[in-house]
């Protein structure tokens, strides 16, 4: 019976060394050097479930999502992952290509555009200026999630808009 006890107390302890070690597996990296955000990424912004002050955030407006590539370069000391190839953005006053920039926890990105008010069917929208910041954190699963806020500065979507976004690398047929 000893010999059981001890043999449980062993198999318990590589079991919790197994679970904090597998735990850490896709974690954040833990310095520039090794930040990396390589290879195609689905994107998704969960534009229905927004947020804020601005009108924008009780307009009705589906999830939406693209698949992009990134490329990182480390060779300034600052890790920047740059999108290579996607779709263009639909507002062309947003900044091209998107660099996200790794900020020991997260890629983020921040940027001013143009705001482009929806005003309703068949009604010119109304441009404004604003800045937004989005934040990519690695989660466990490989996958990164975050927050993509914006702040309007005038007109009648001033205010802000706050969504959470989800990046998801794709695999193909082979699972790489």
């Amino acid at each position: 019976m000893q010999n059981f006890a001890r043999i449980a107390a062993s198999c318990s302890a590589a079991l919790a060394l197994a679970i904090v070690a597998g735990s850490t597996v896709g974690l954040a990296p833990a310095s520039a050097a090794n930040a990396q955000w390589n290879g195609d990424y689905r994107l998704t912004r969960y534009a229905a479930s927004k947020t804020g002050t601005s009108l924008a955030a009780r307009q009705h407006e589906p999830d939406f999502s693209d698949v992009y590539t990134f490329q990182t370069s480390c060779t300034t000391g600052t890790c920047i992952a740059t999108v290579v190839a996607g779709p263009p953005a639909a507002n062309q006053t947003i900044p091209r290509p998107p660099k996200y920039h790794w900020d020991g926890h997260s890629w983020v990105e921040h940027f001013d555009w143009q705001w482009d008010c929806y005003m309703g069917a068949g009604v010119p929208k109304v441009y404004a200026p604003a800045h937004s910041d989005a934040y990519y954190t690695p989660q466990p699963d490989g996958t990164m999630r975050g927050v993509w806020t914006t702040v309007i500065d005038s007109g009648p979507c001033q205010g802000d808009v706050t969504m959470n976004i989800m990046a998801a690398p794709v695999r193909n047929a082979f699972g790489s």
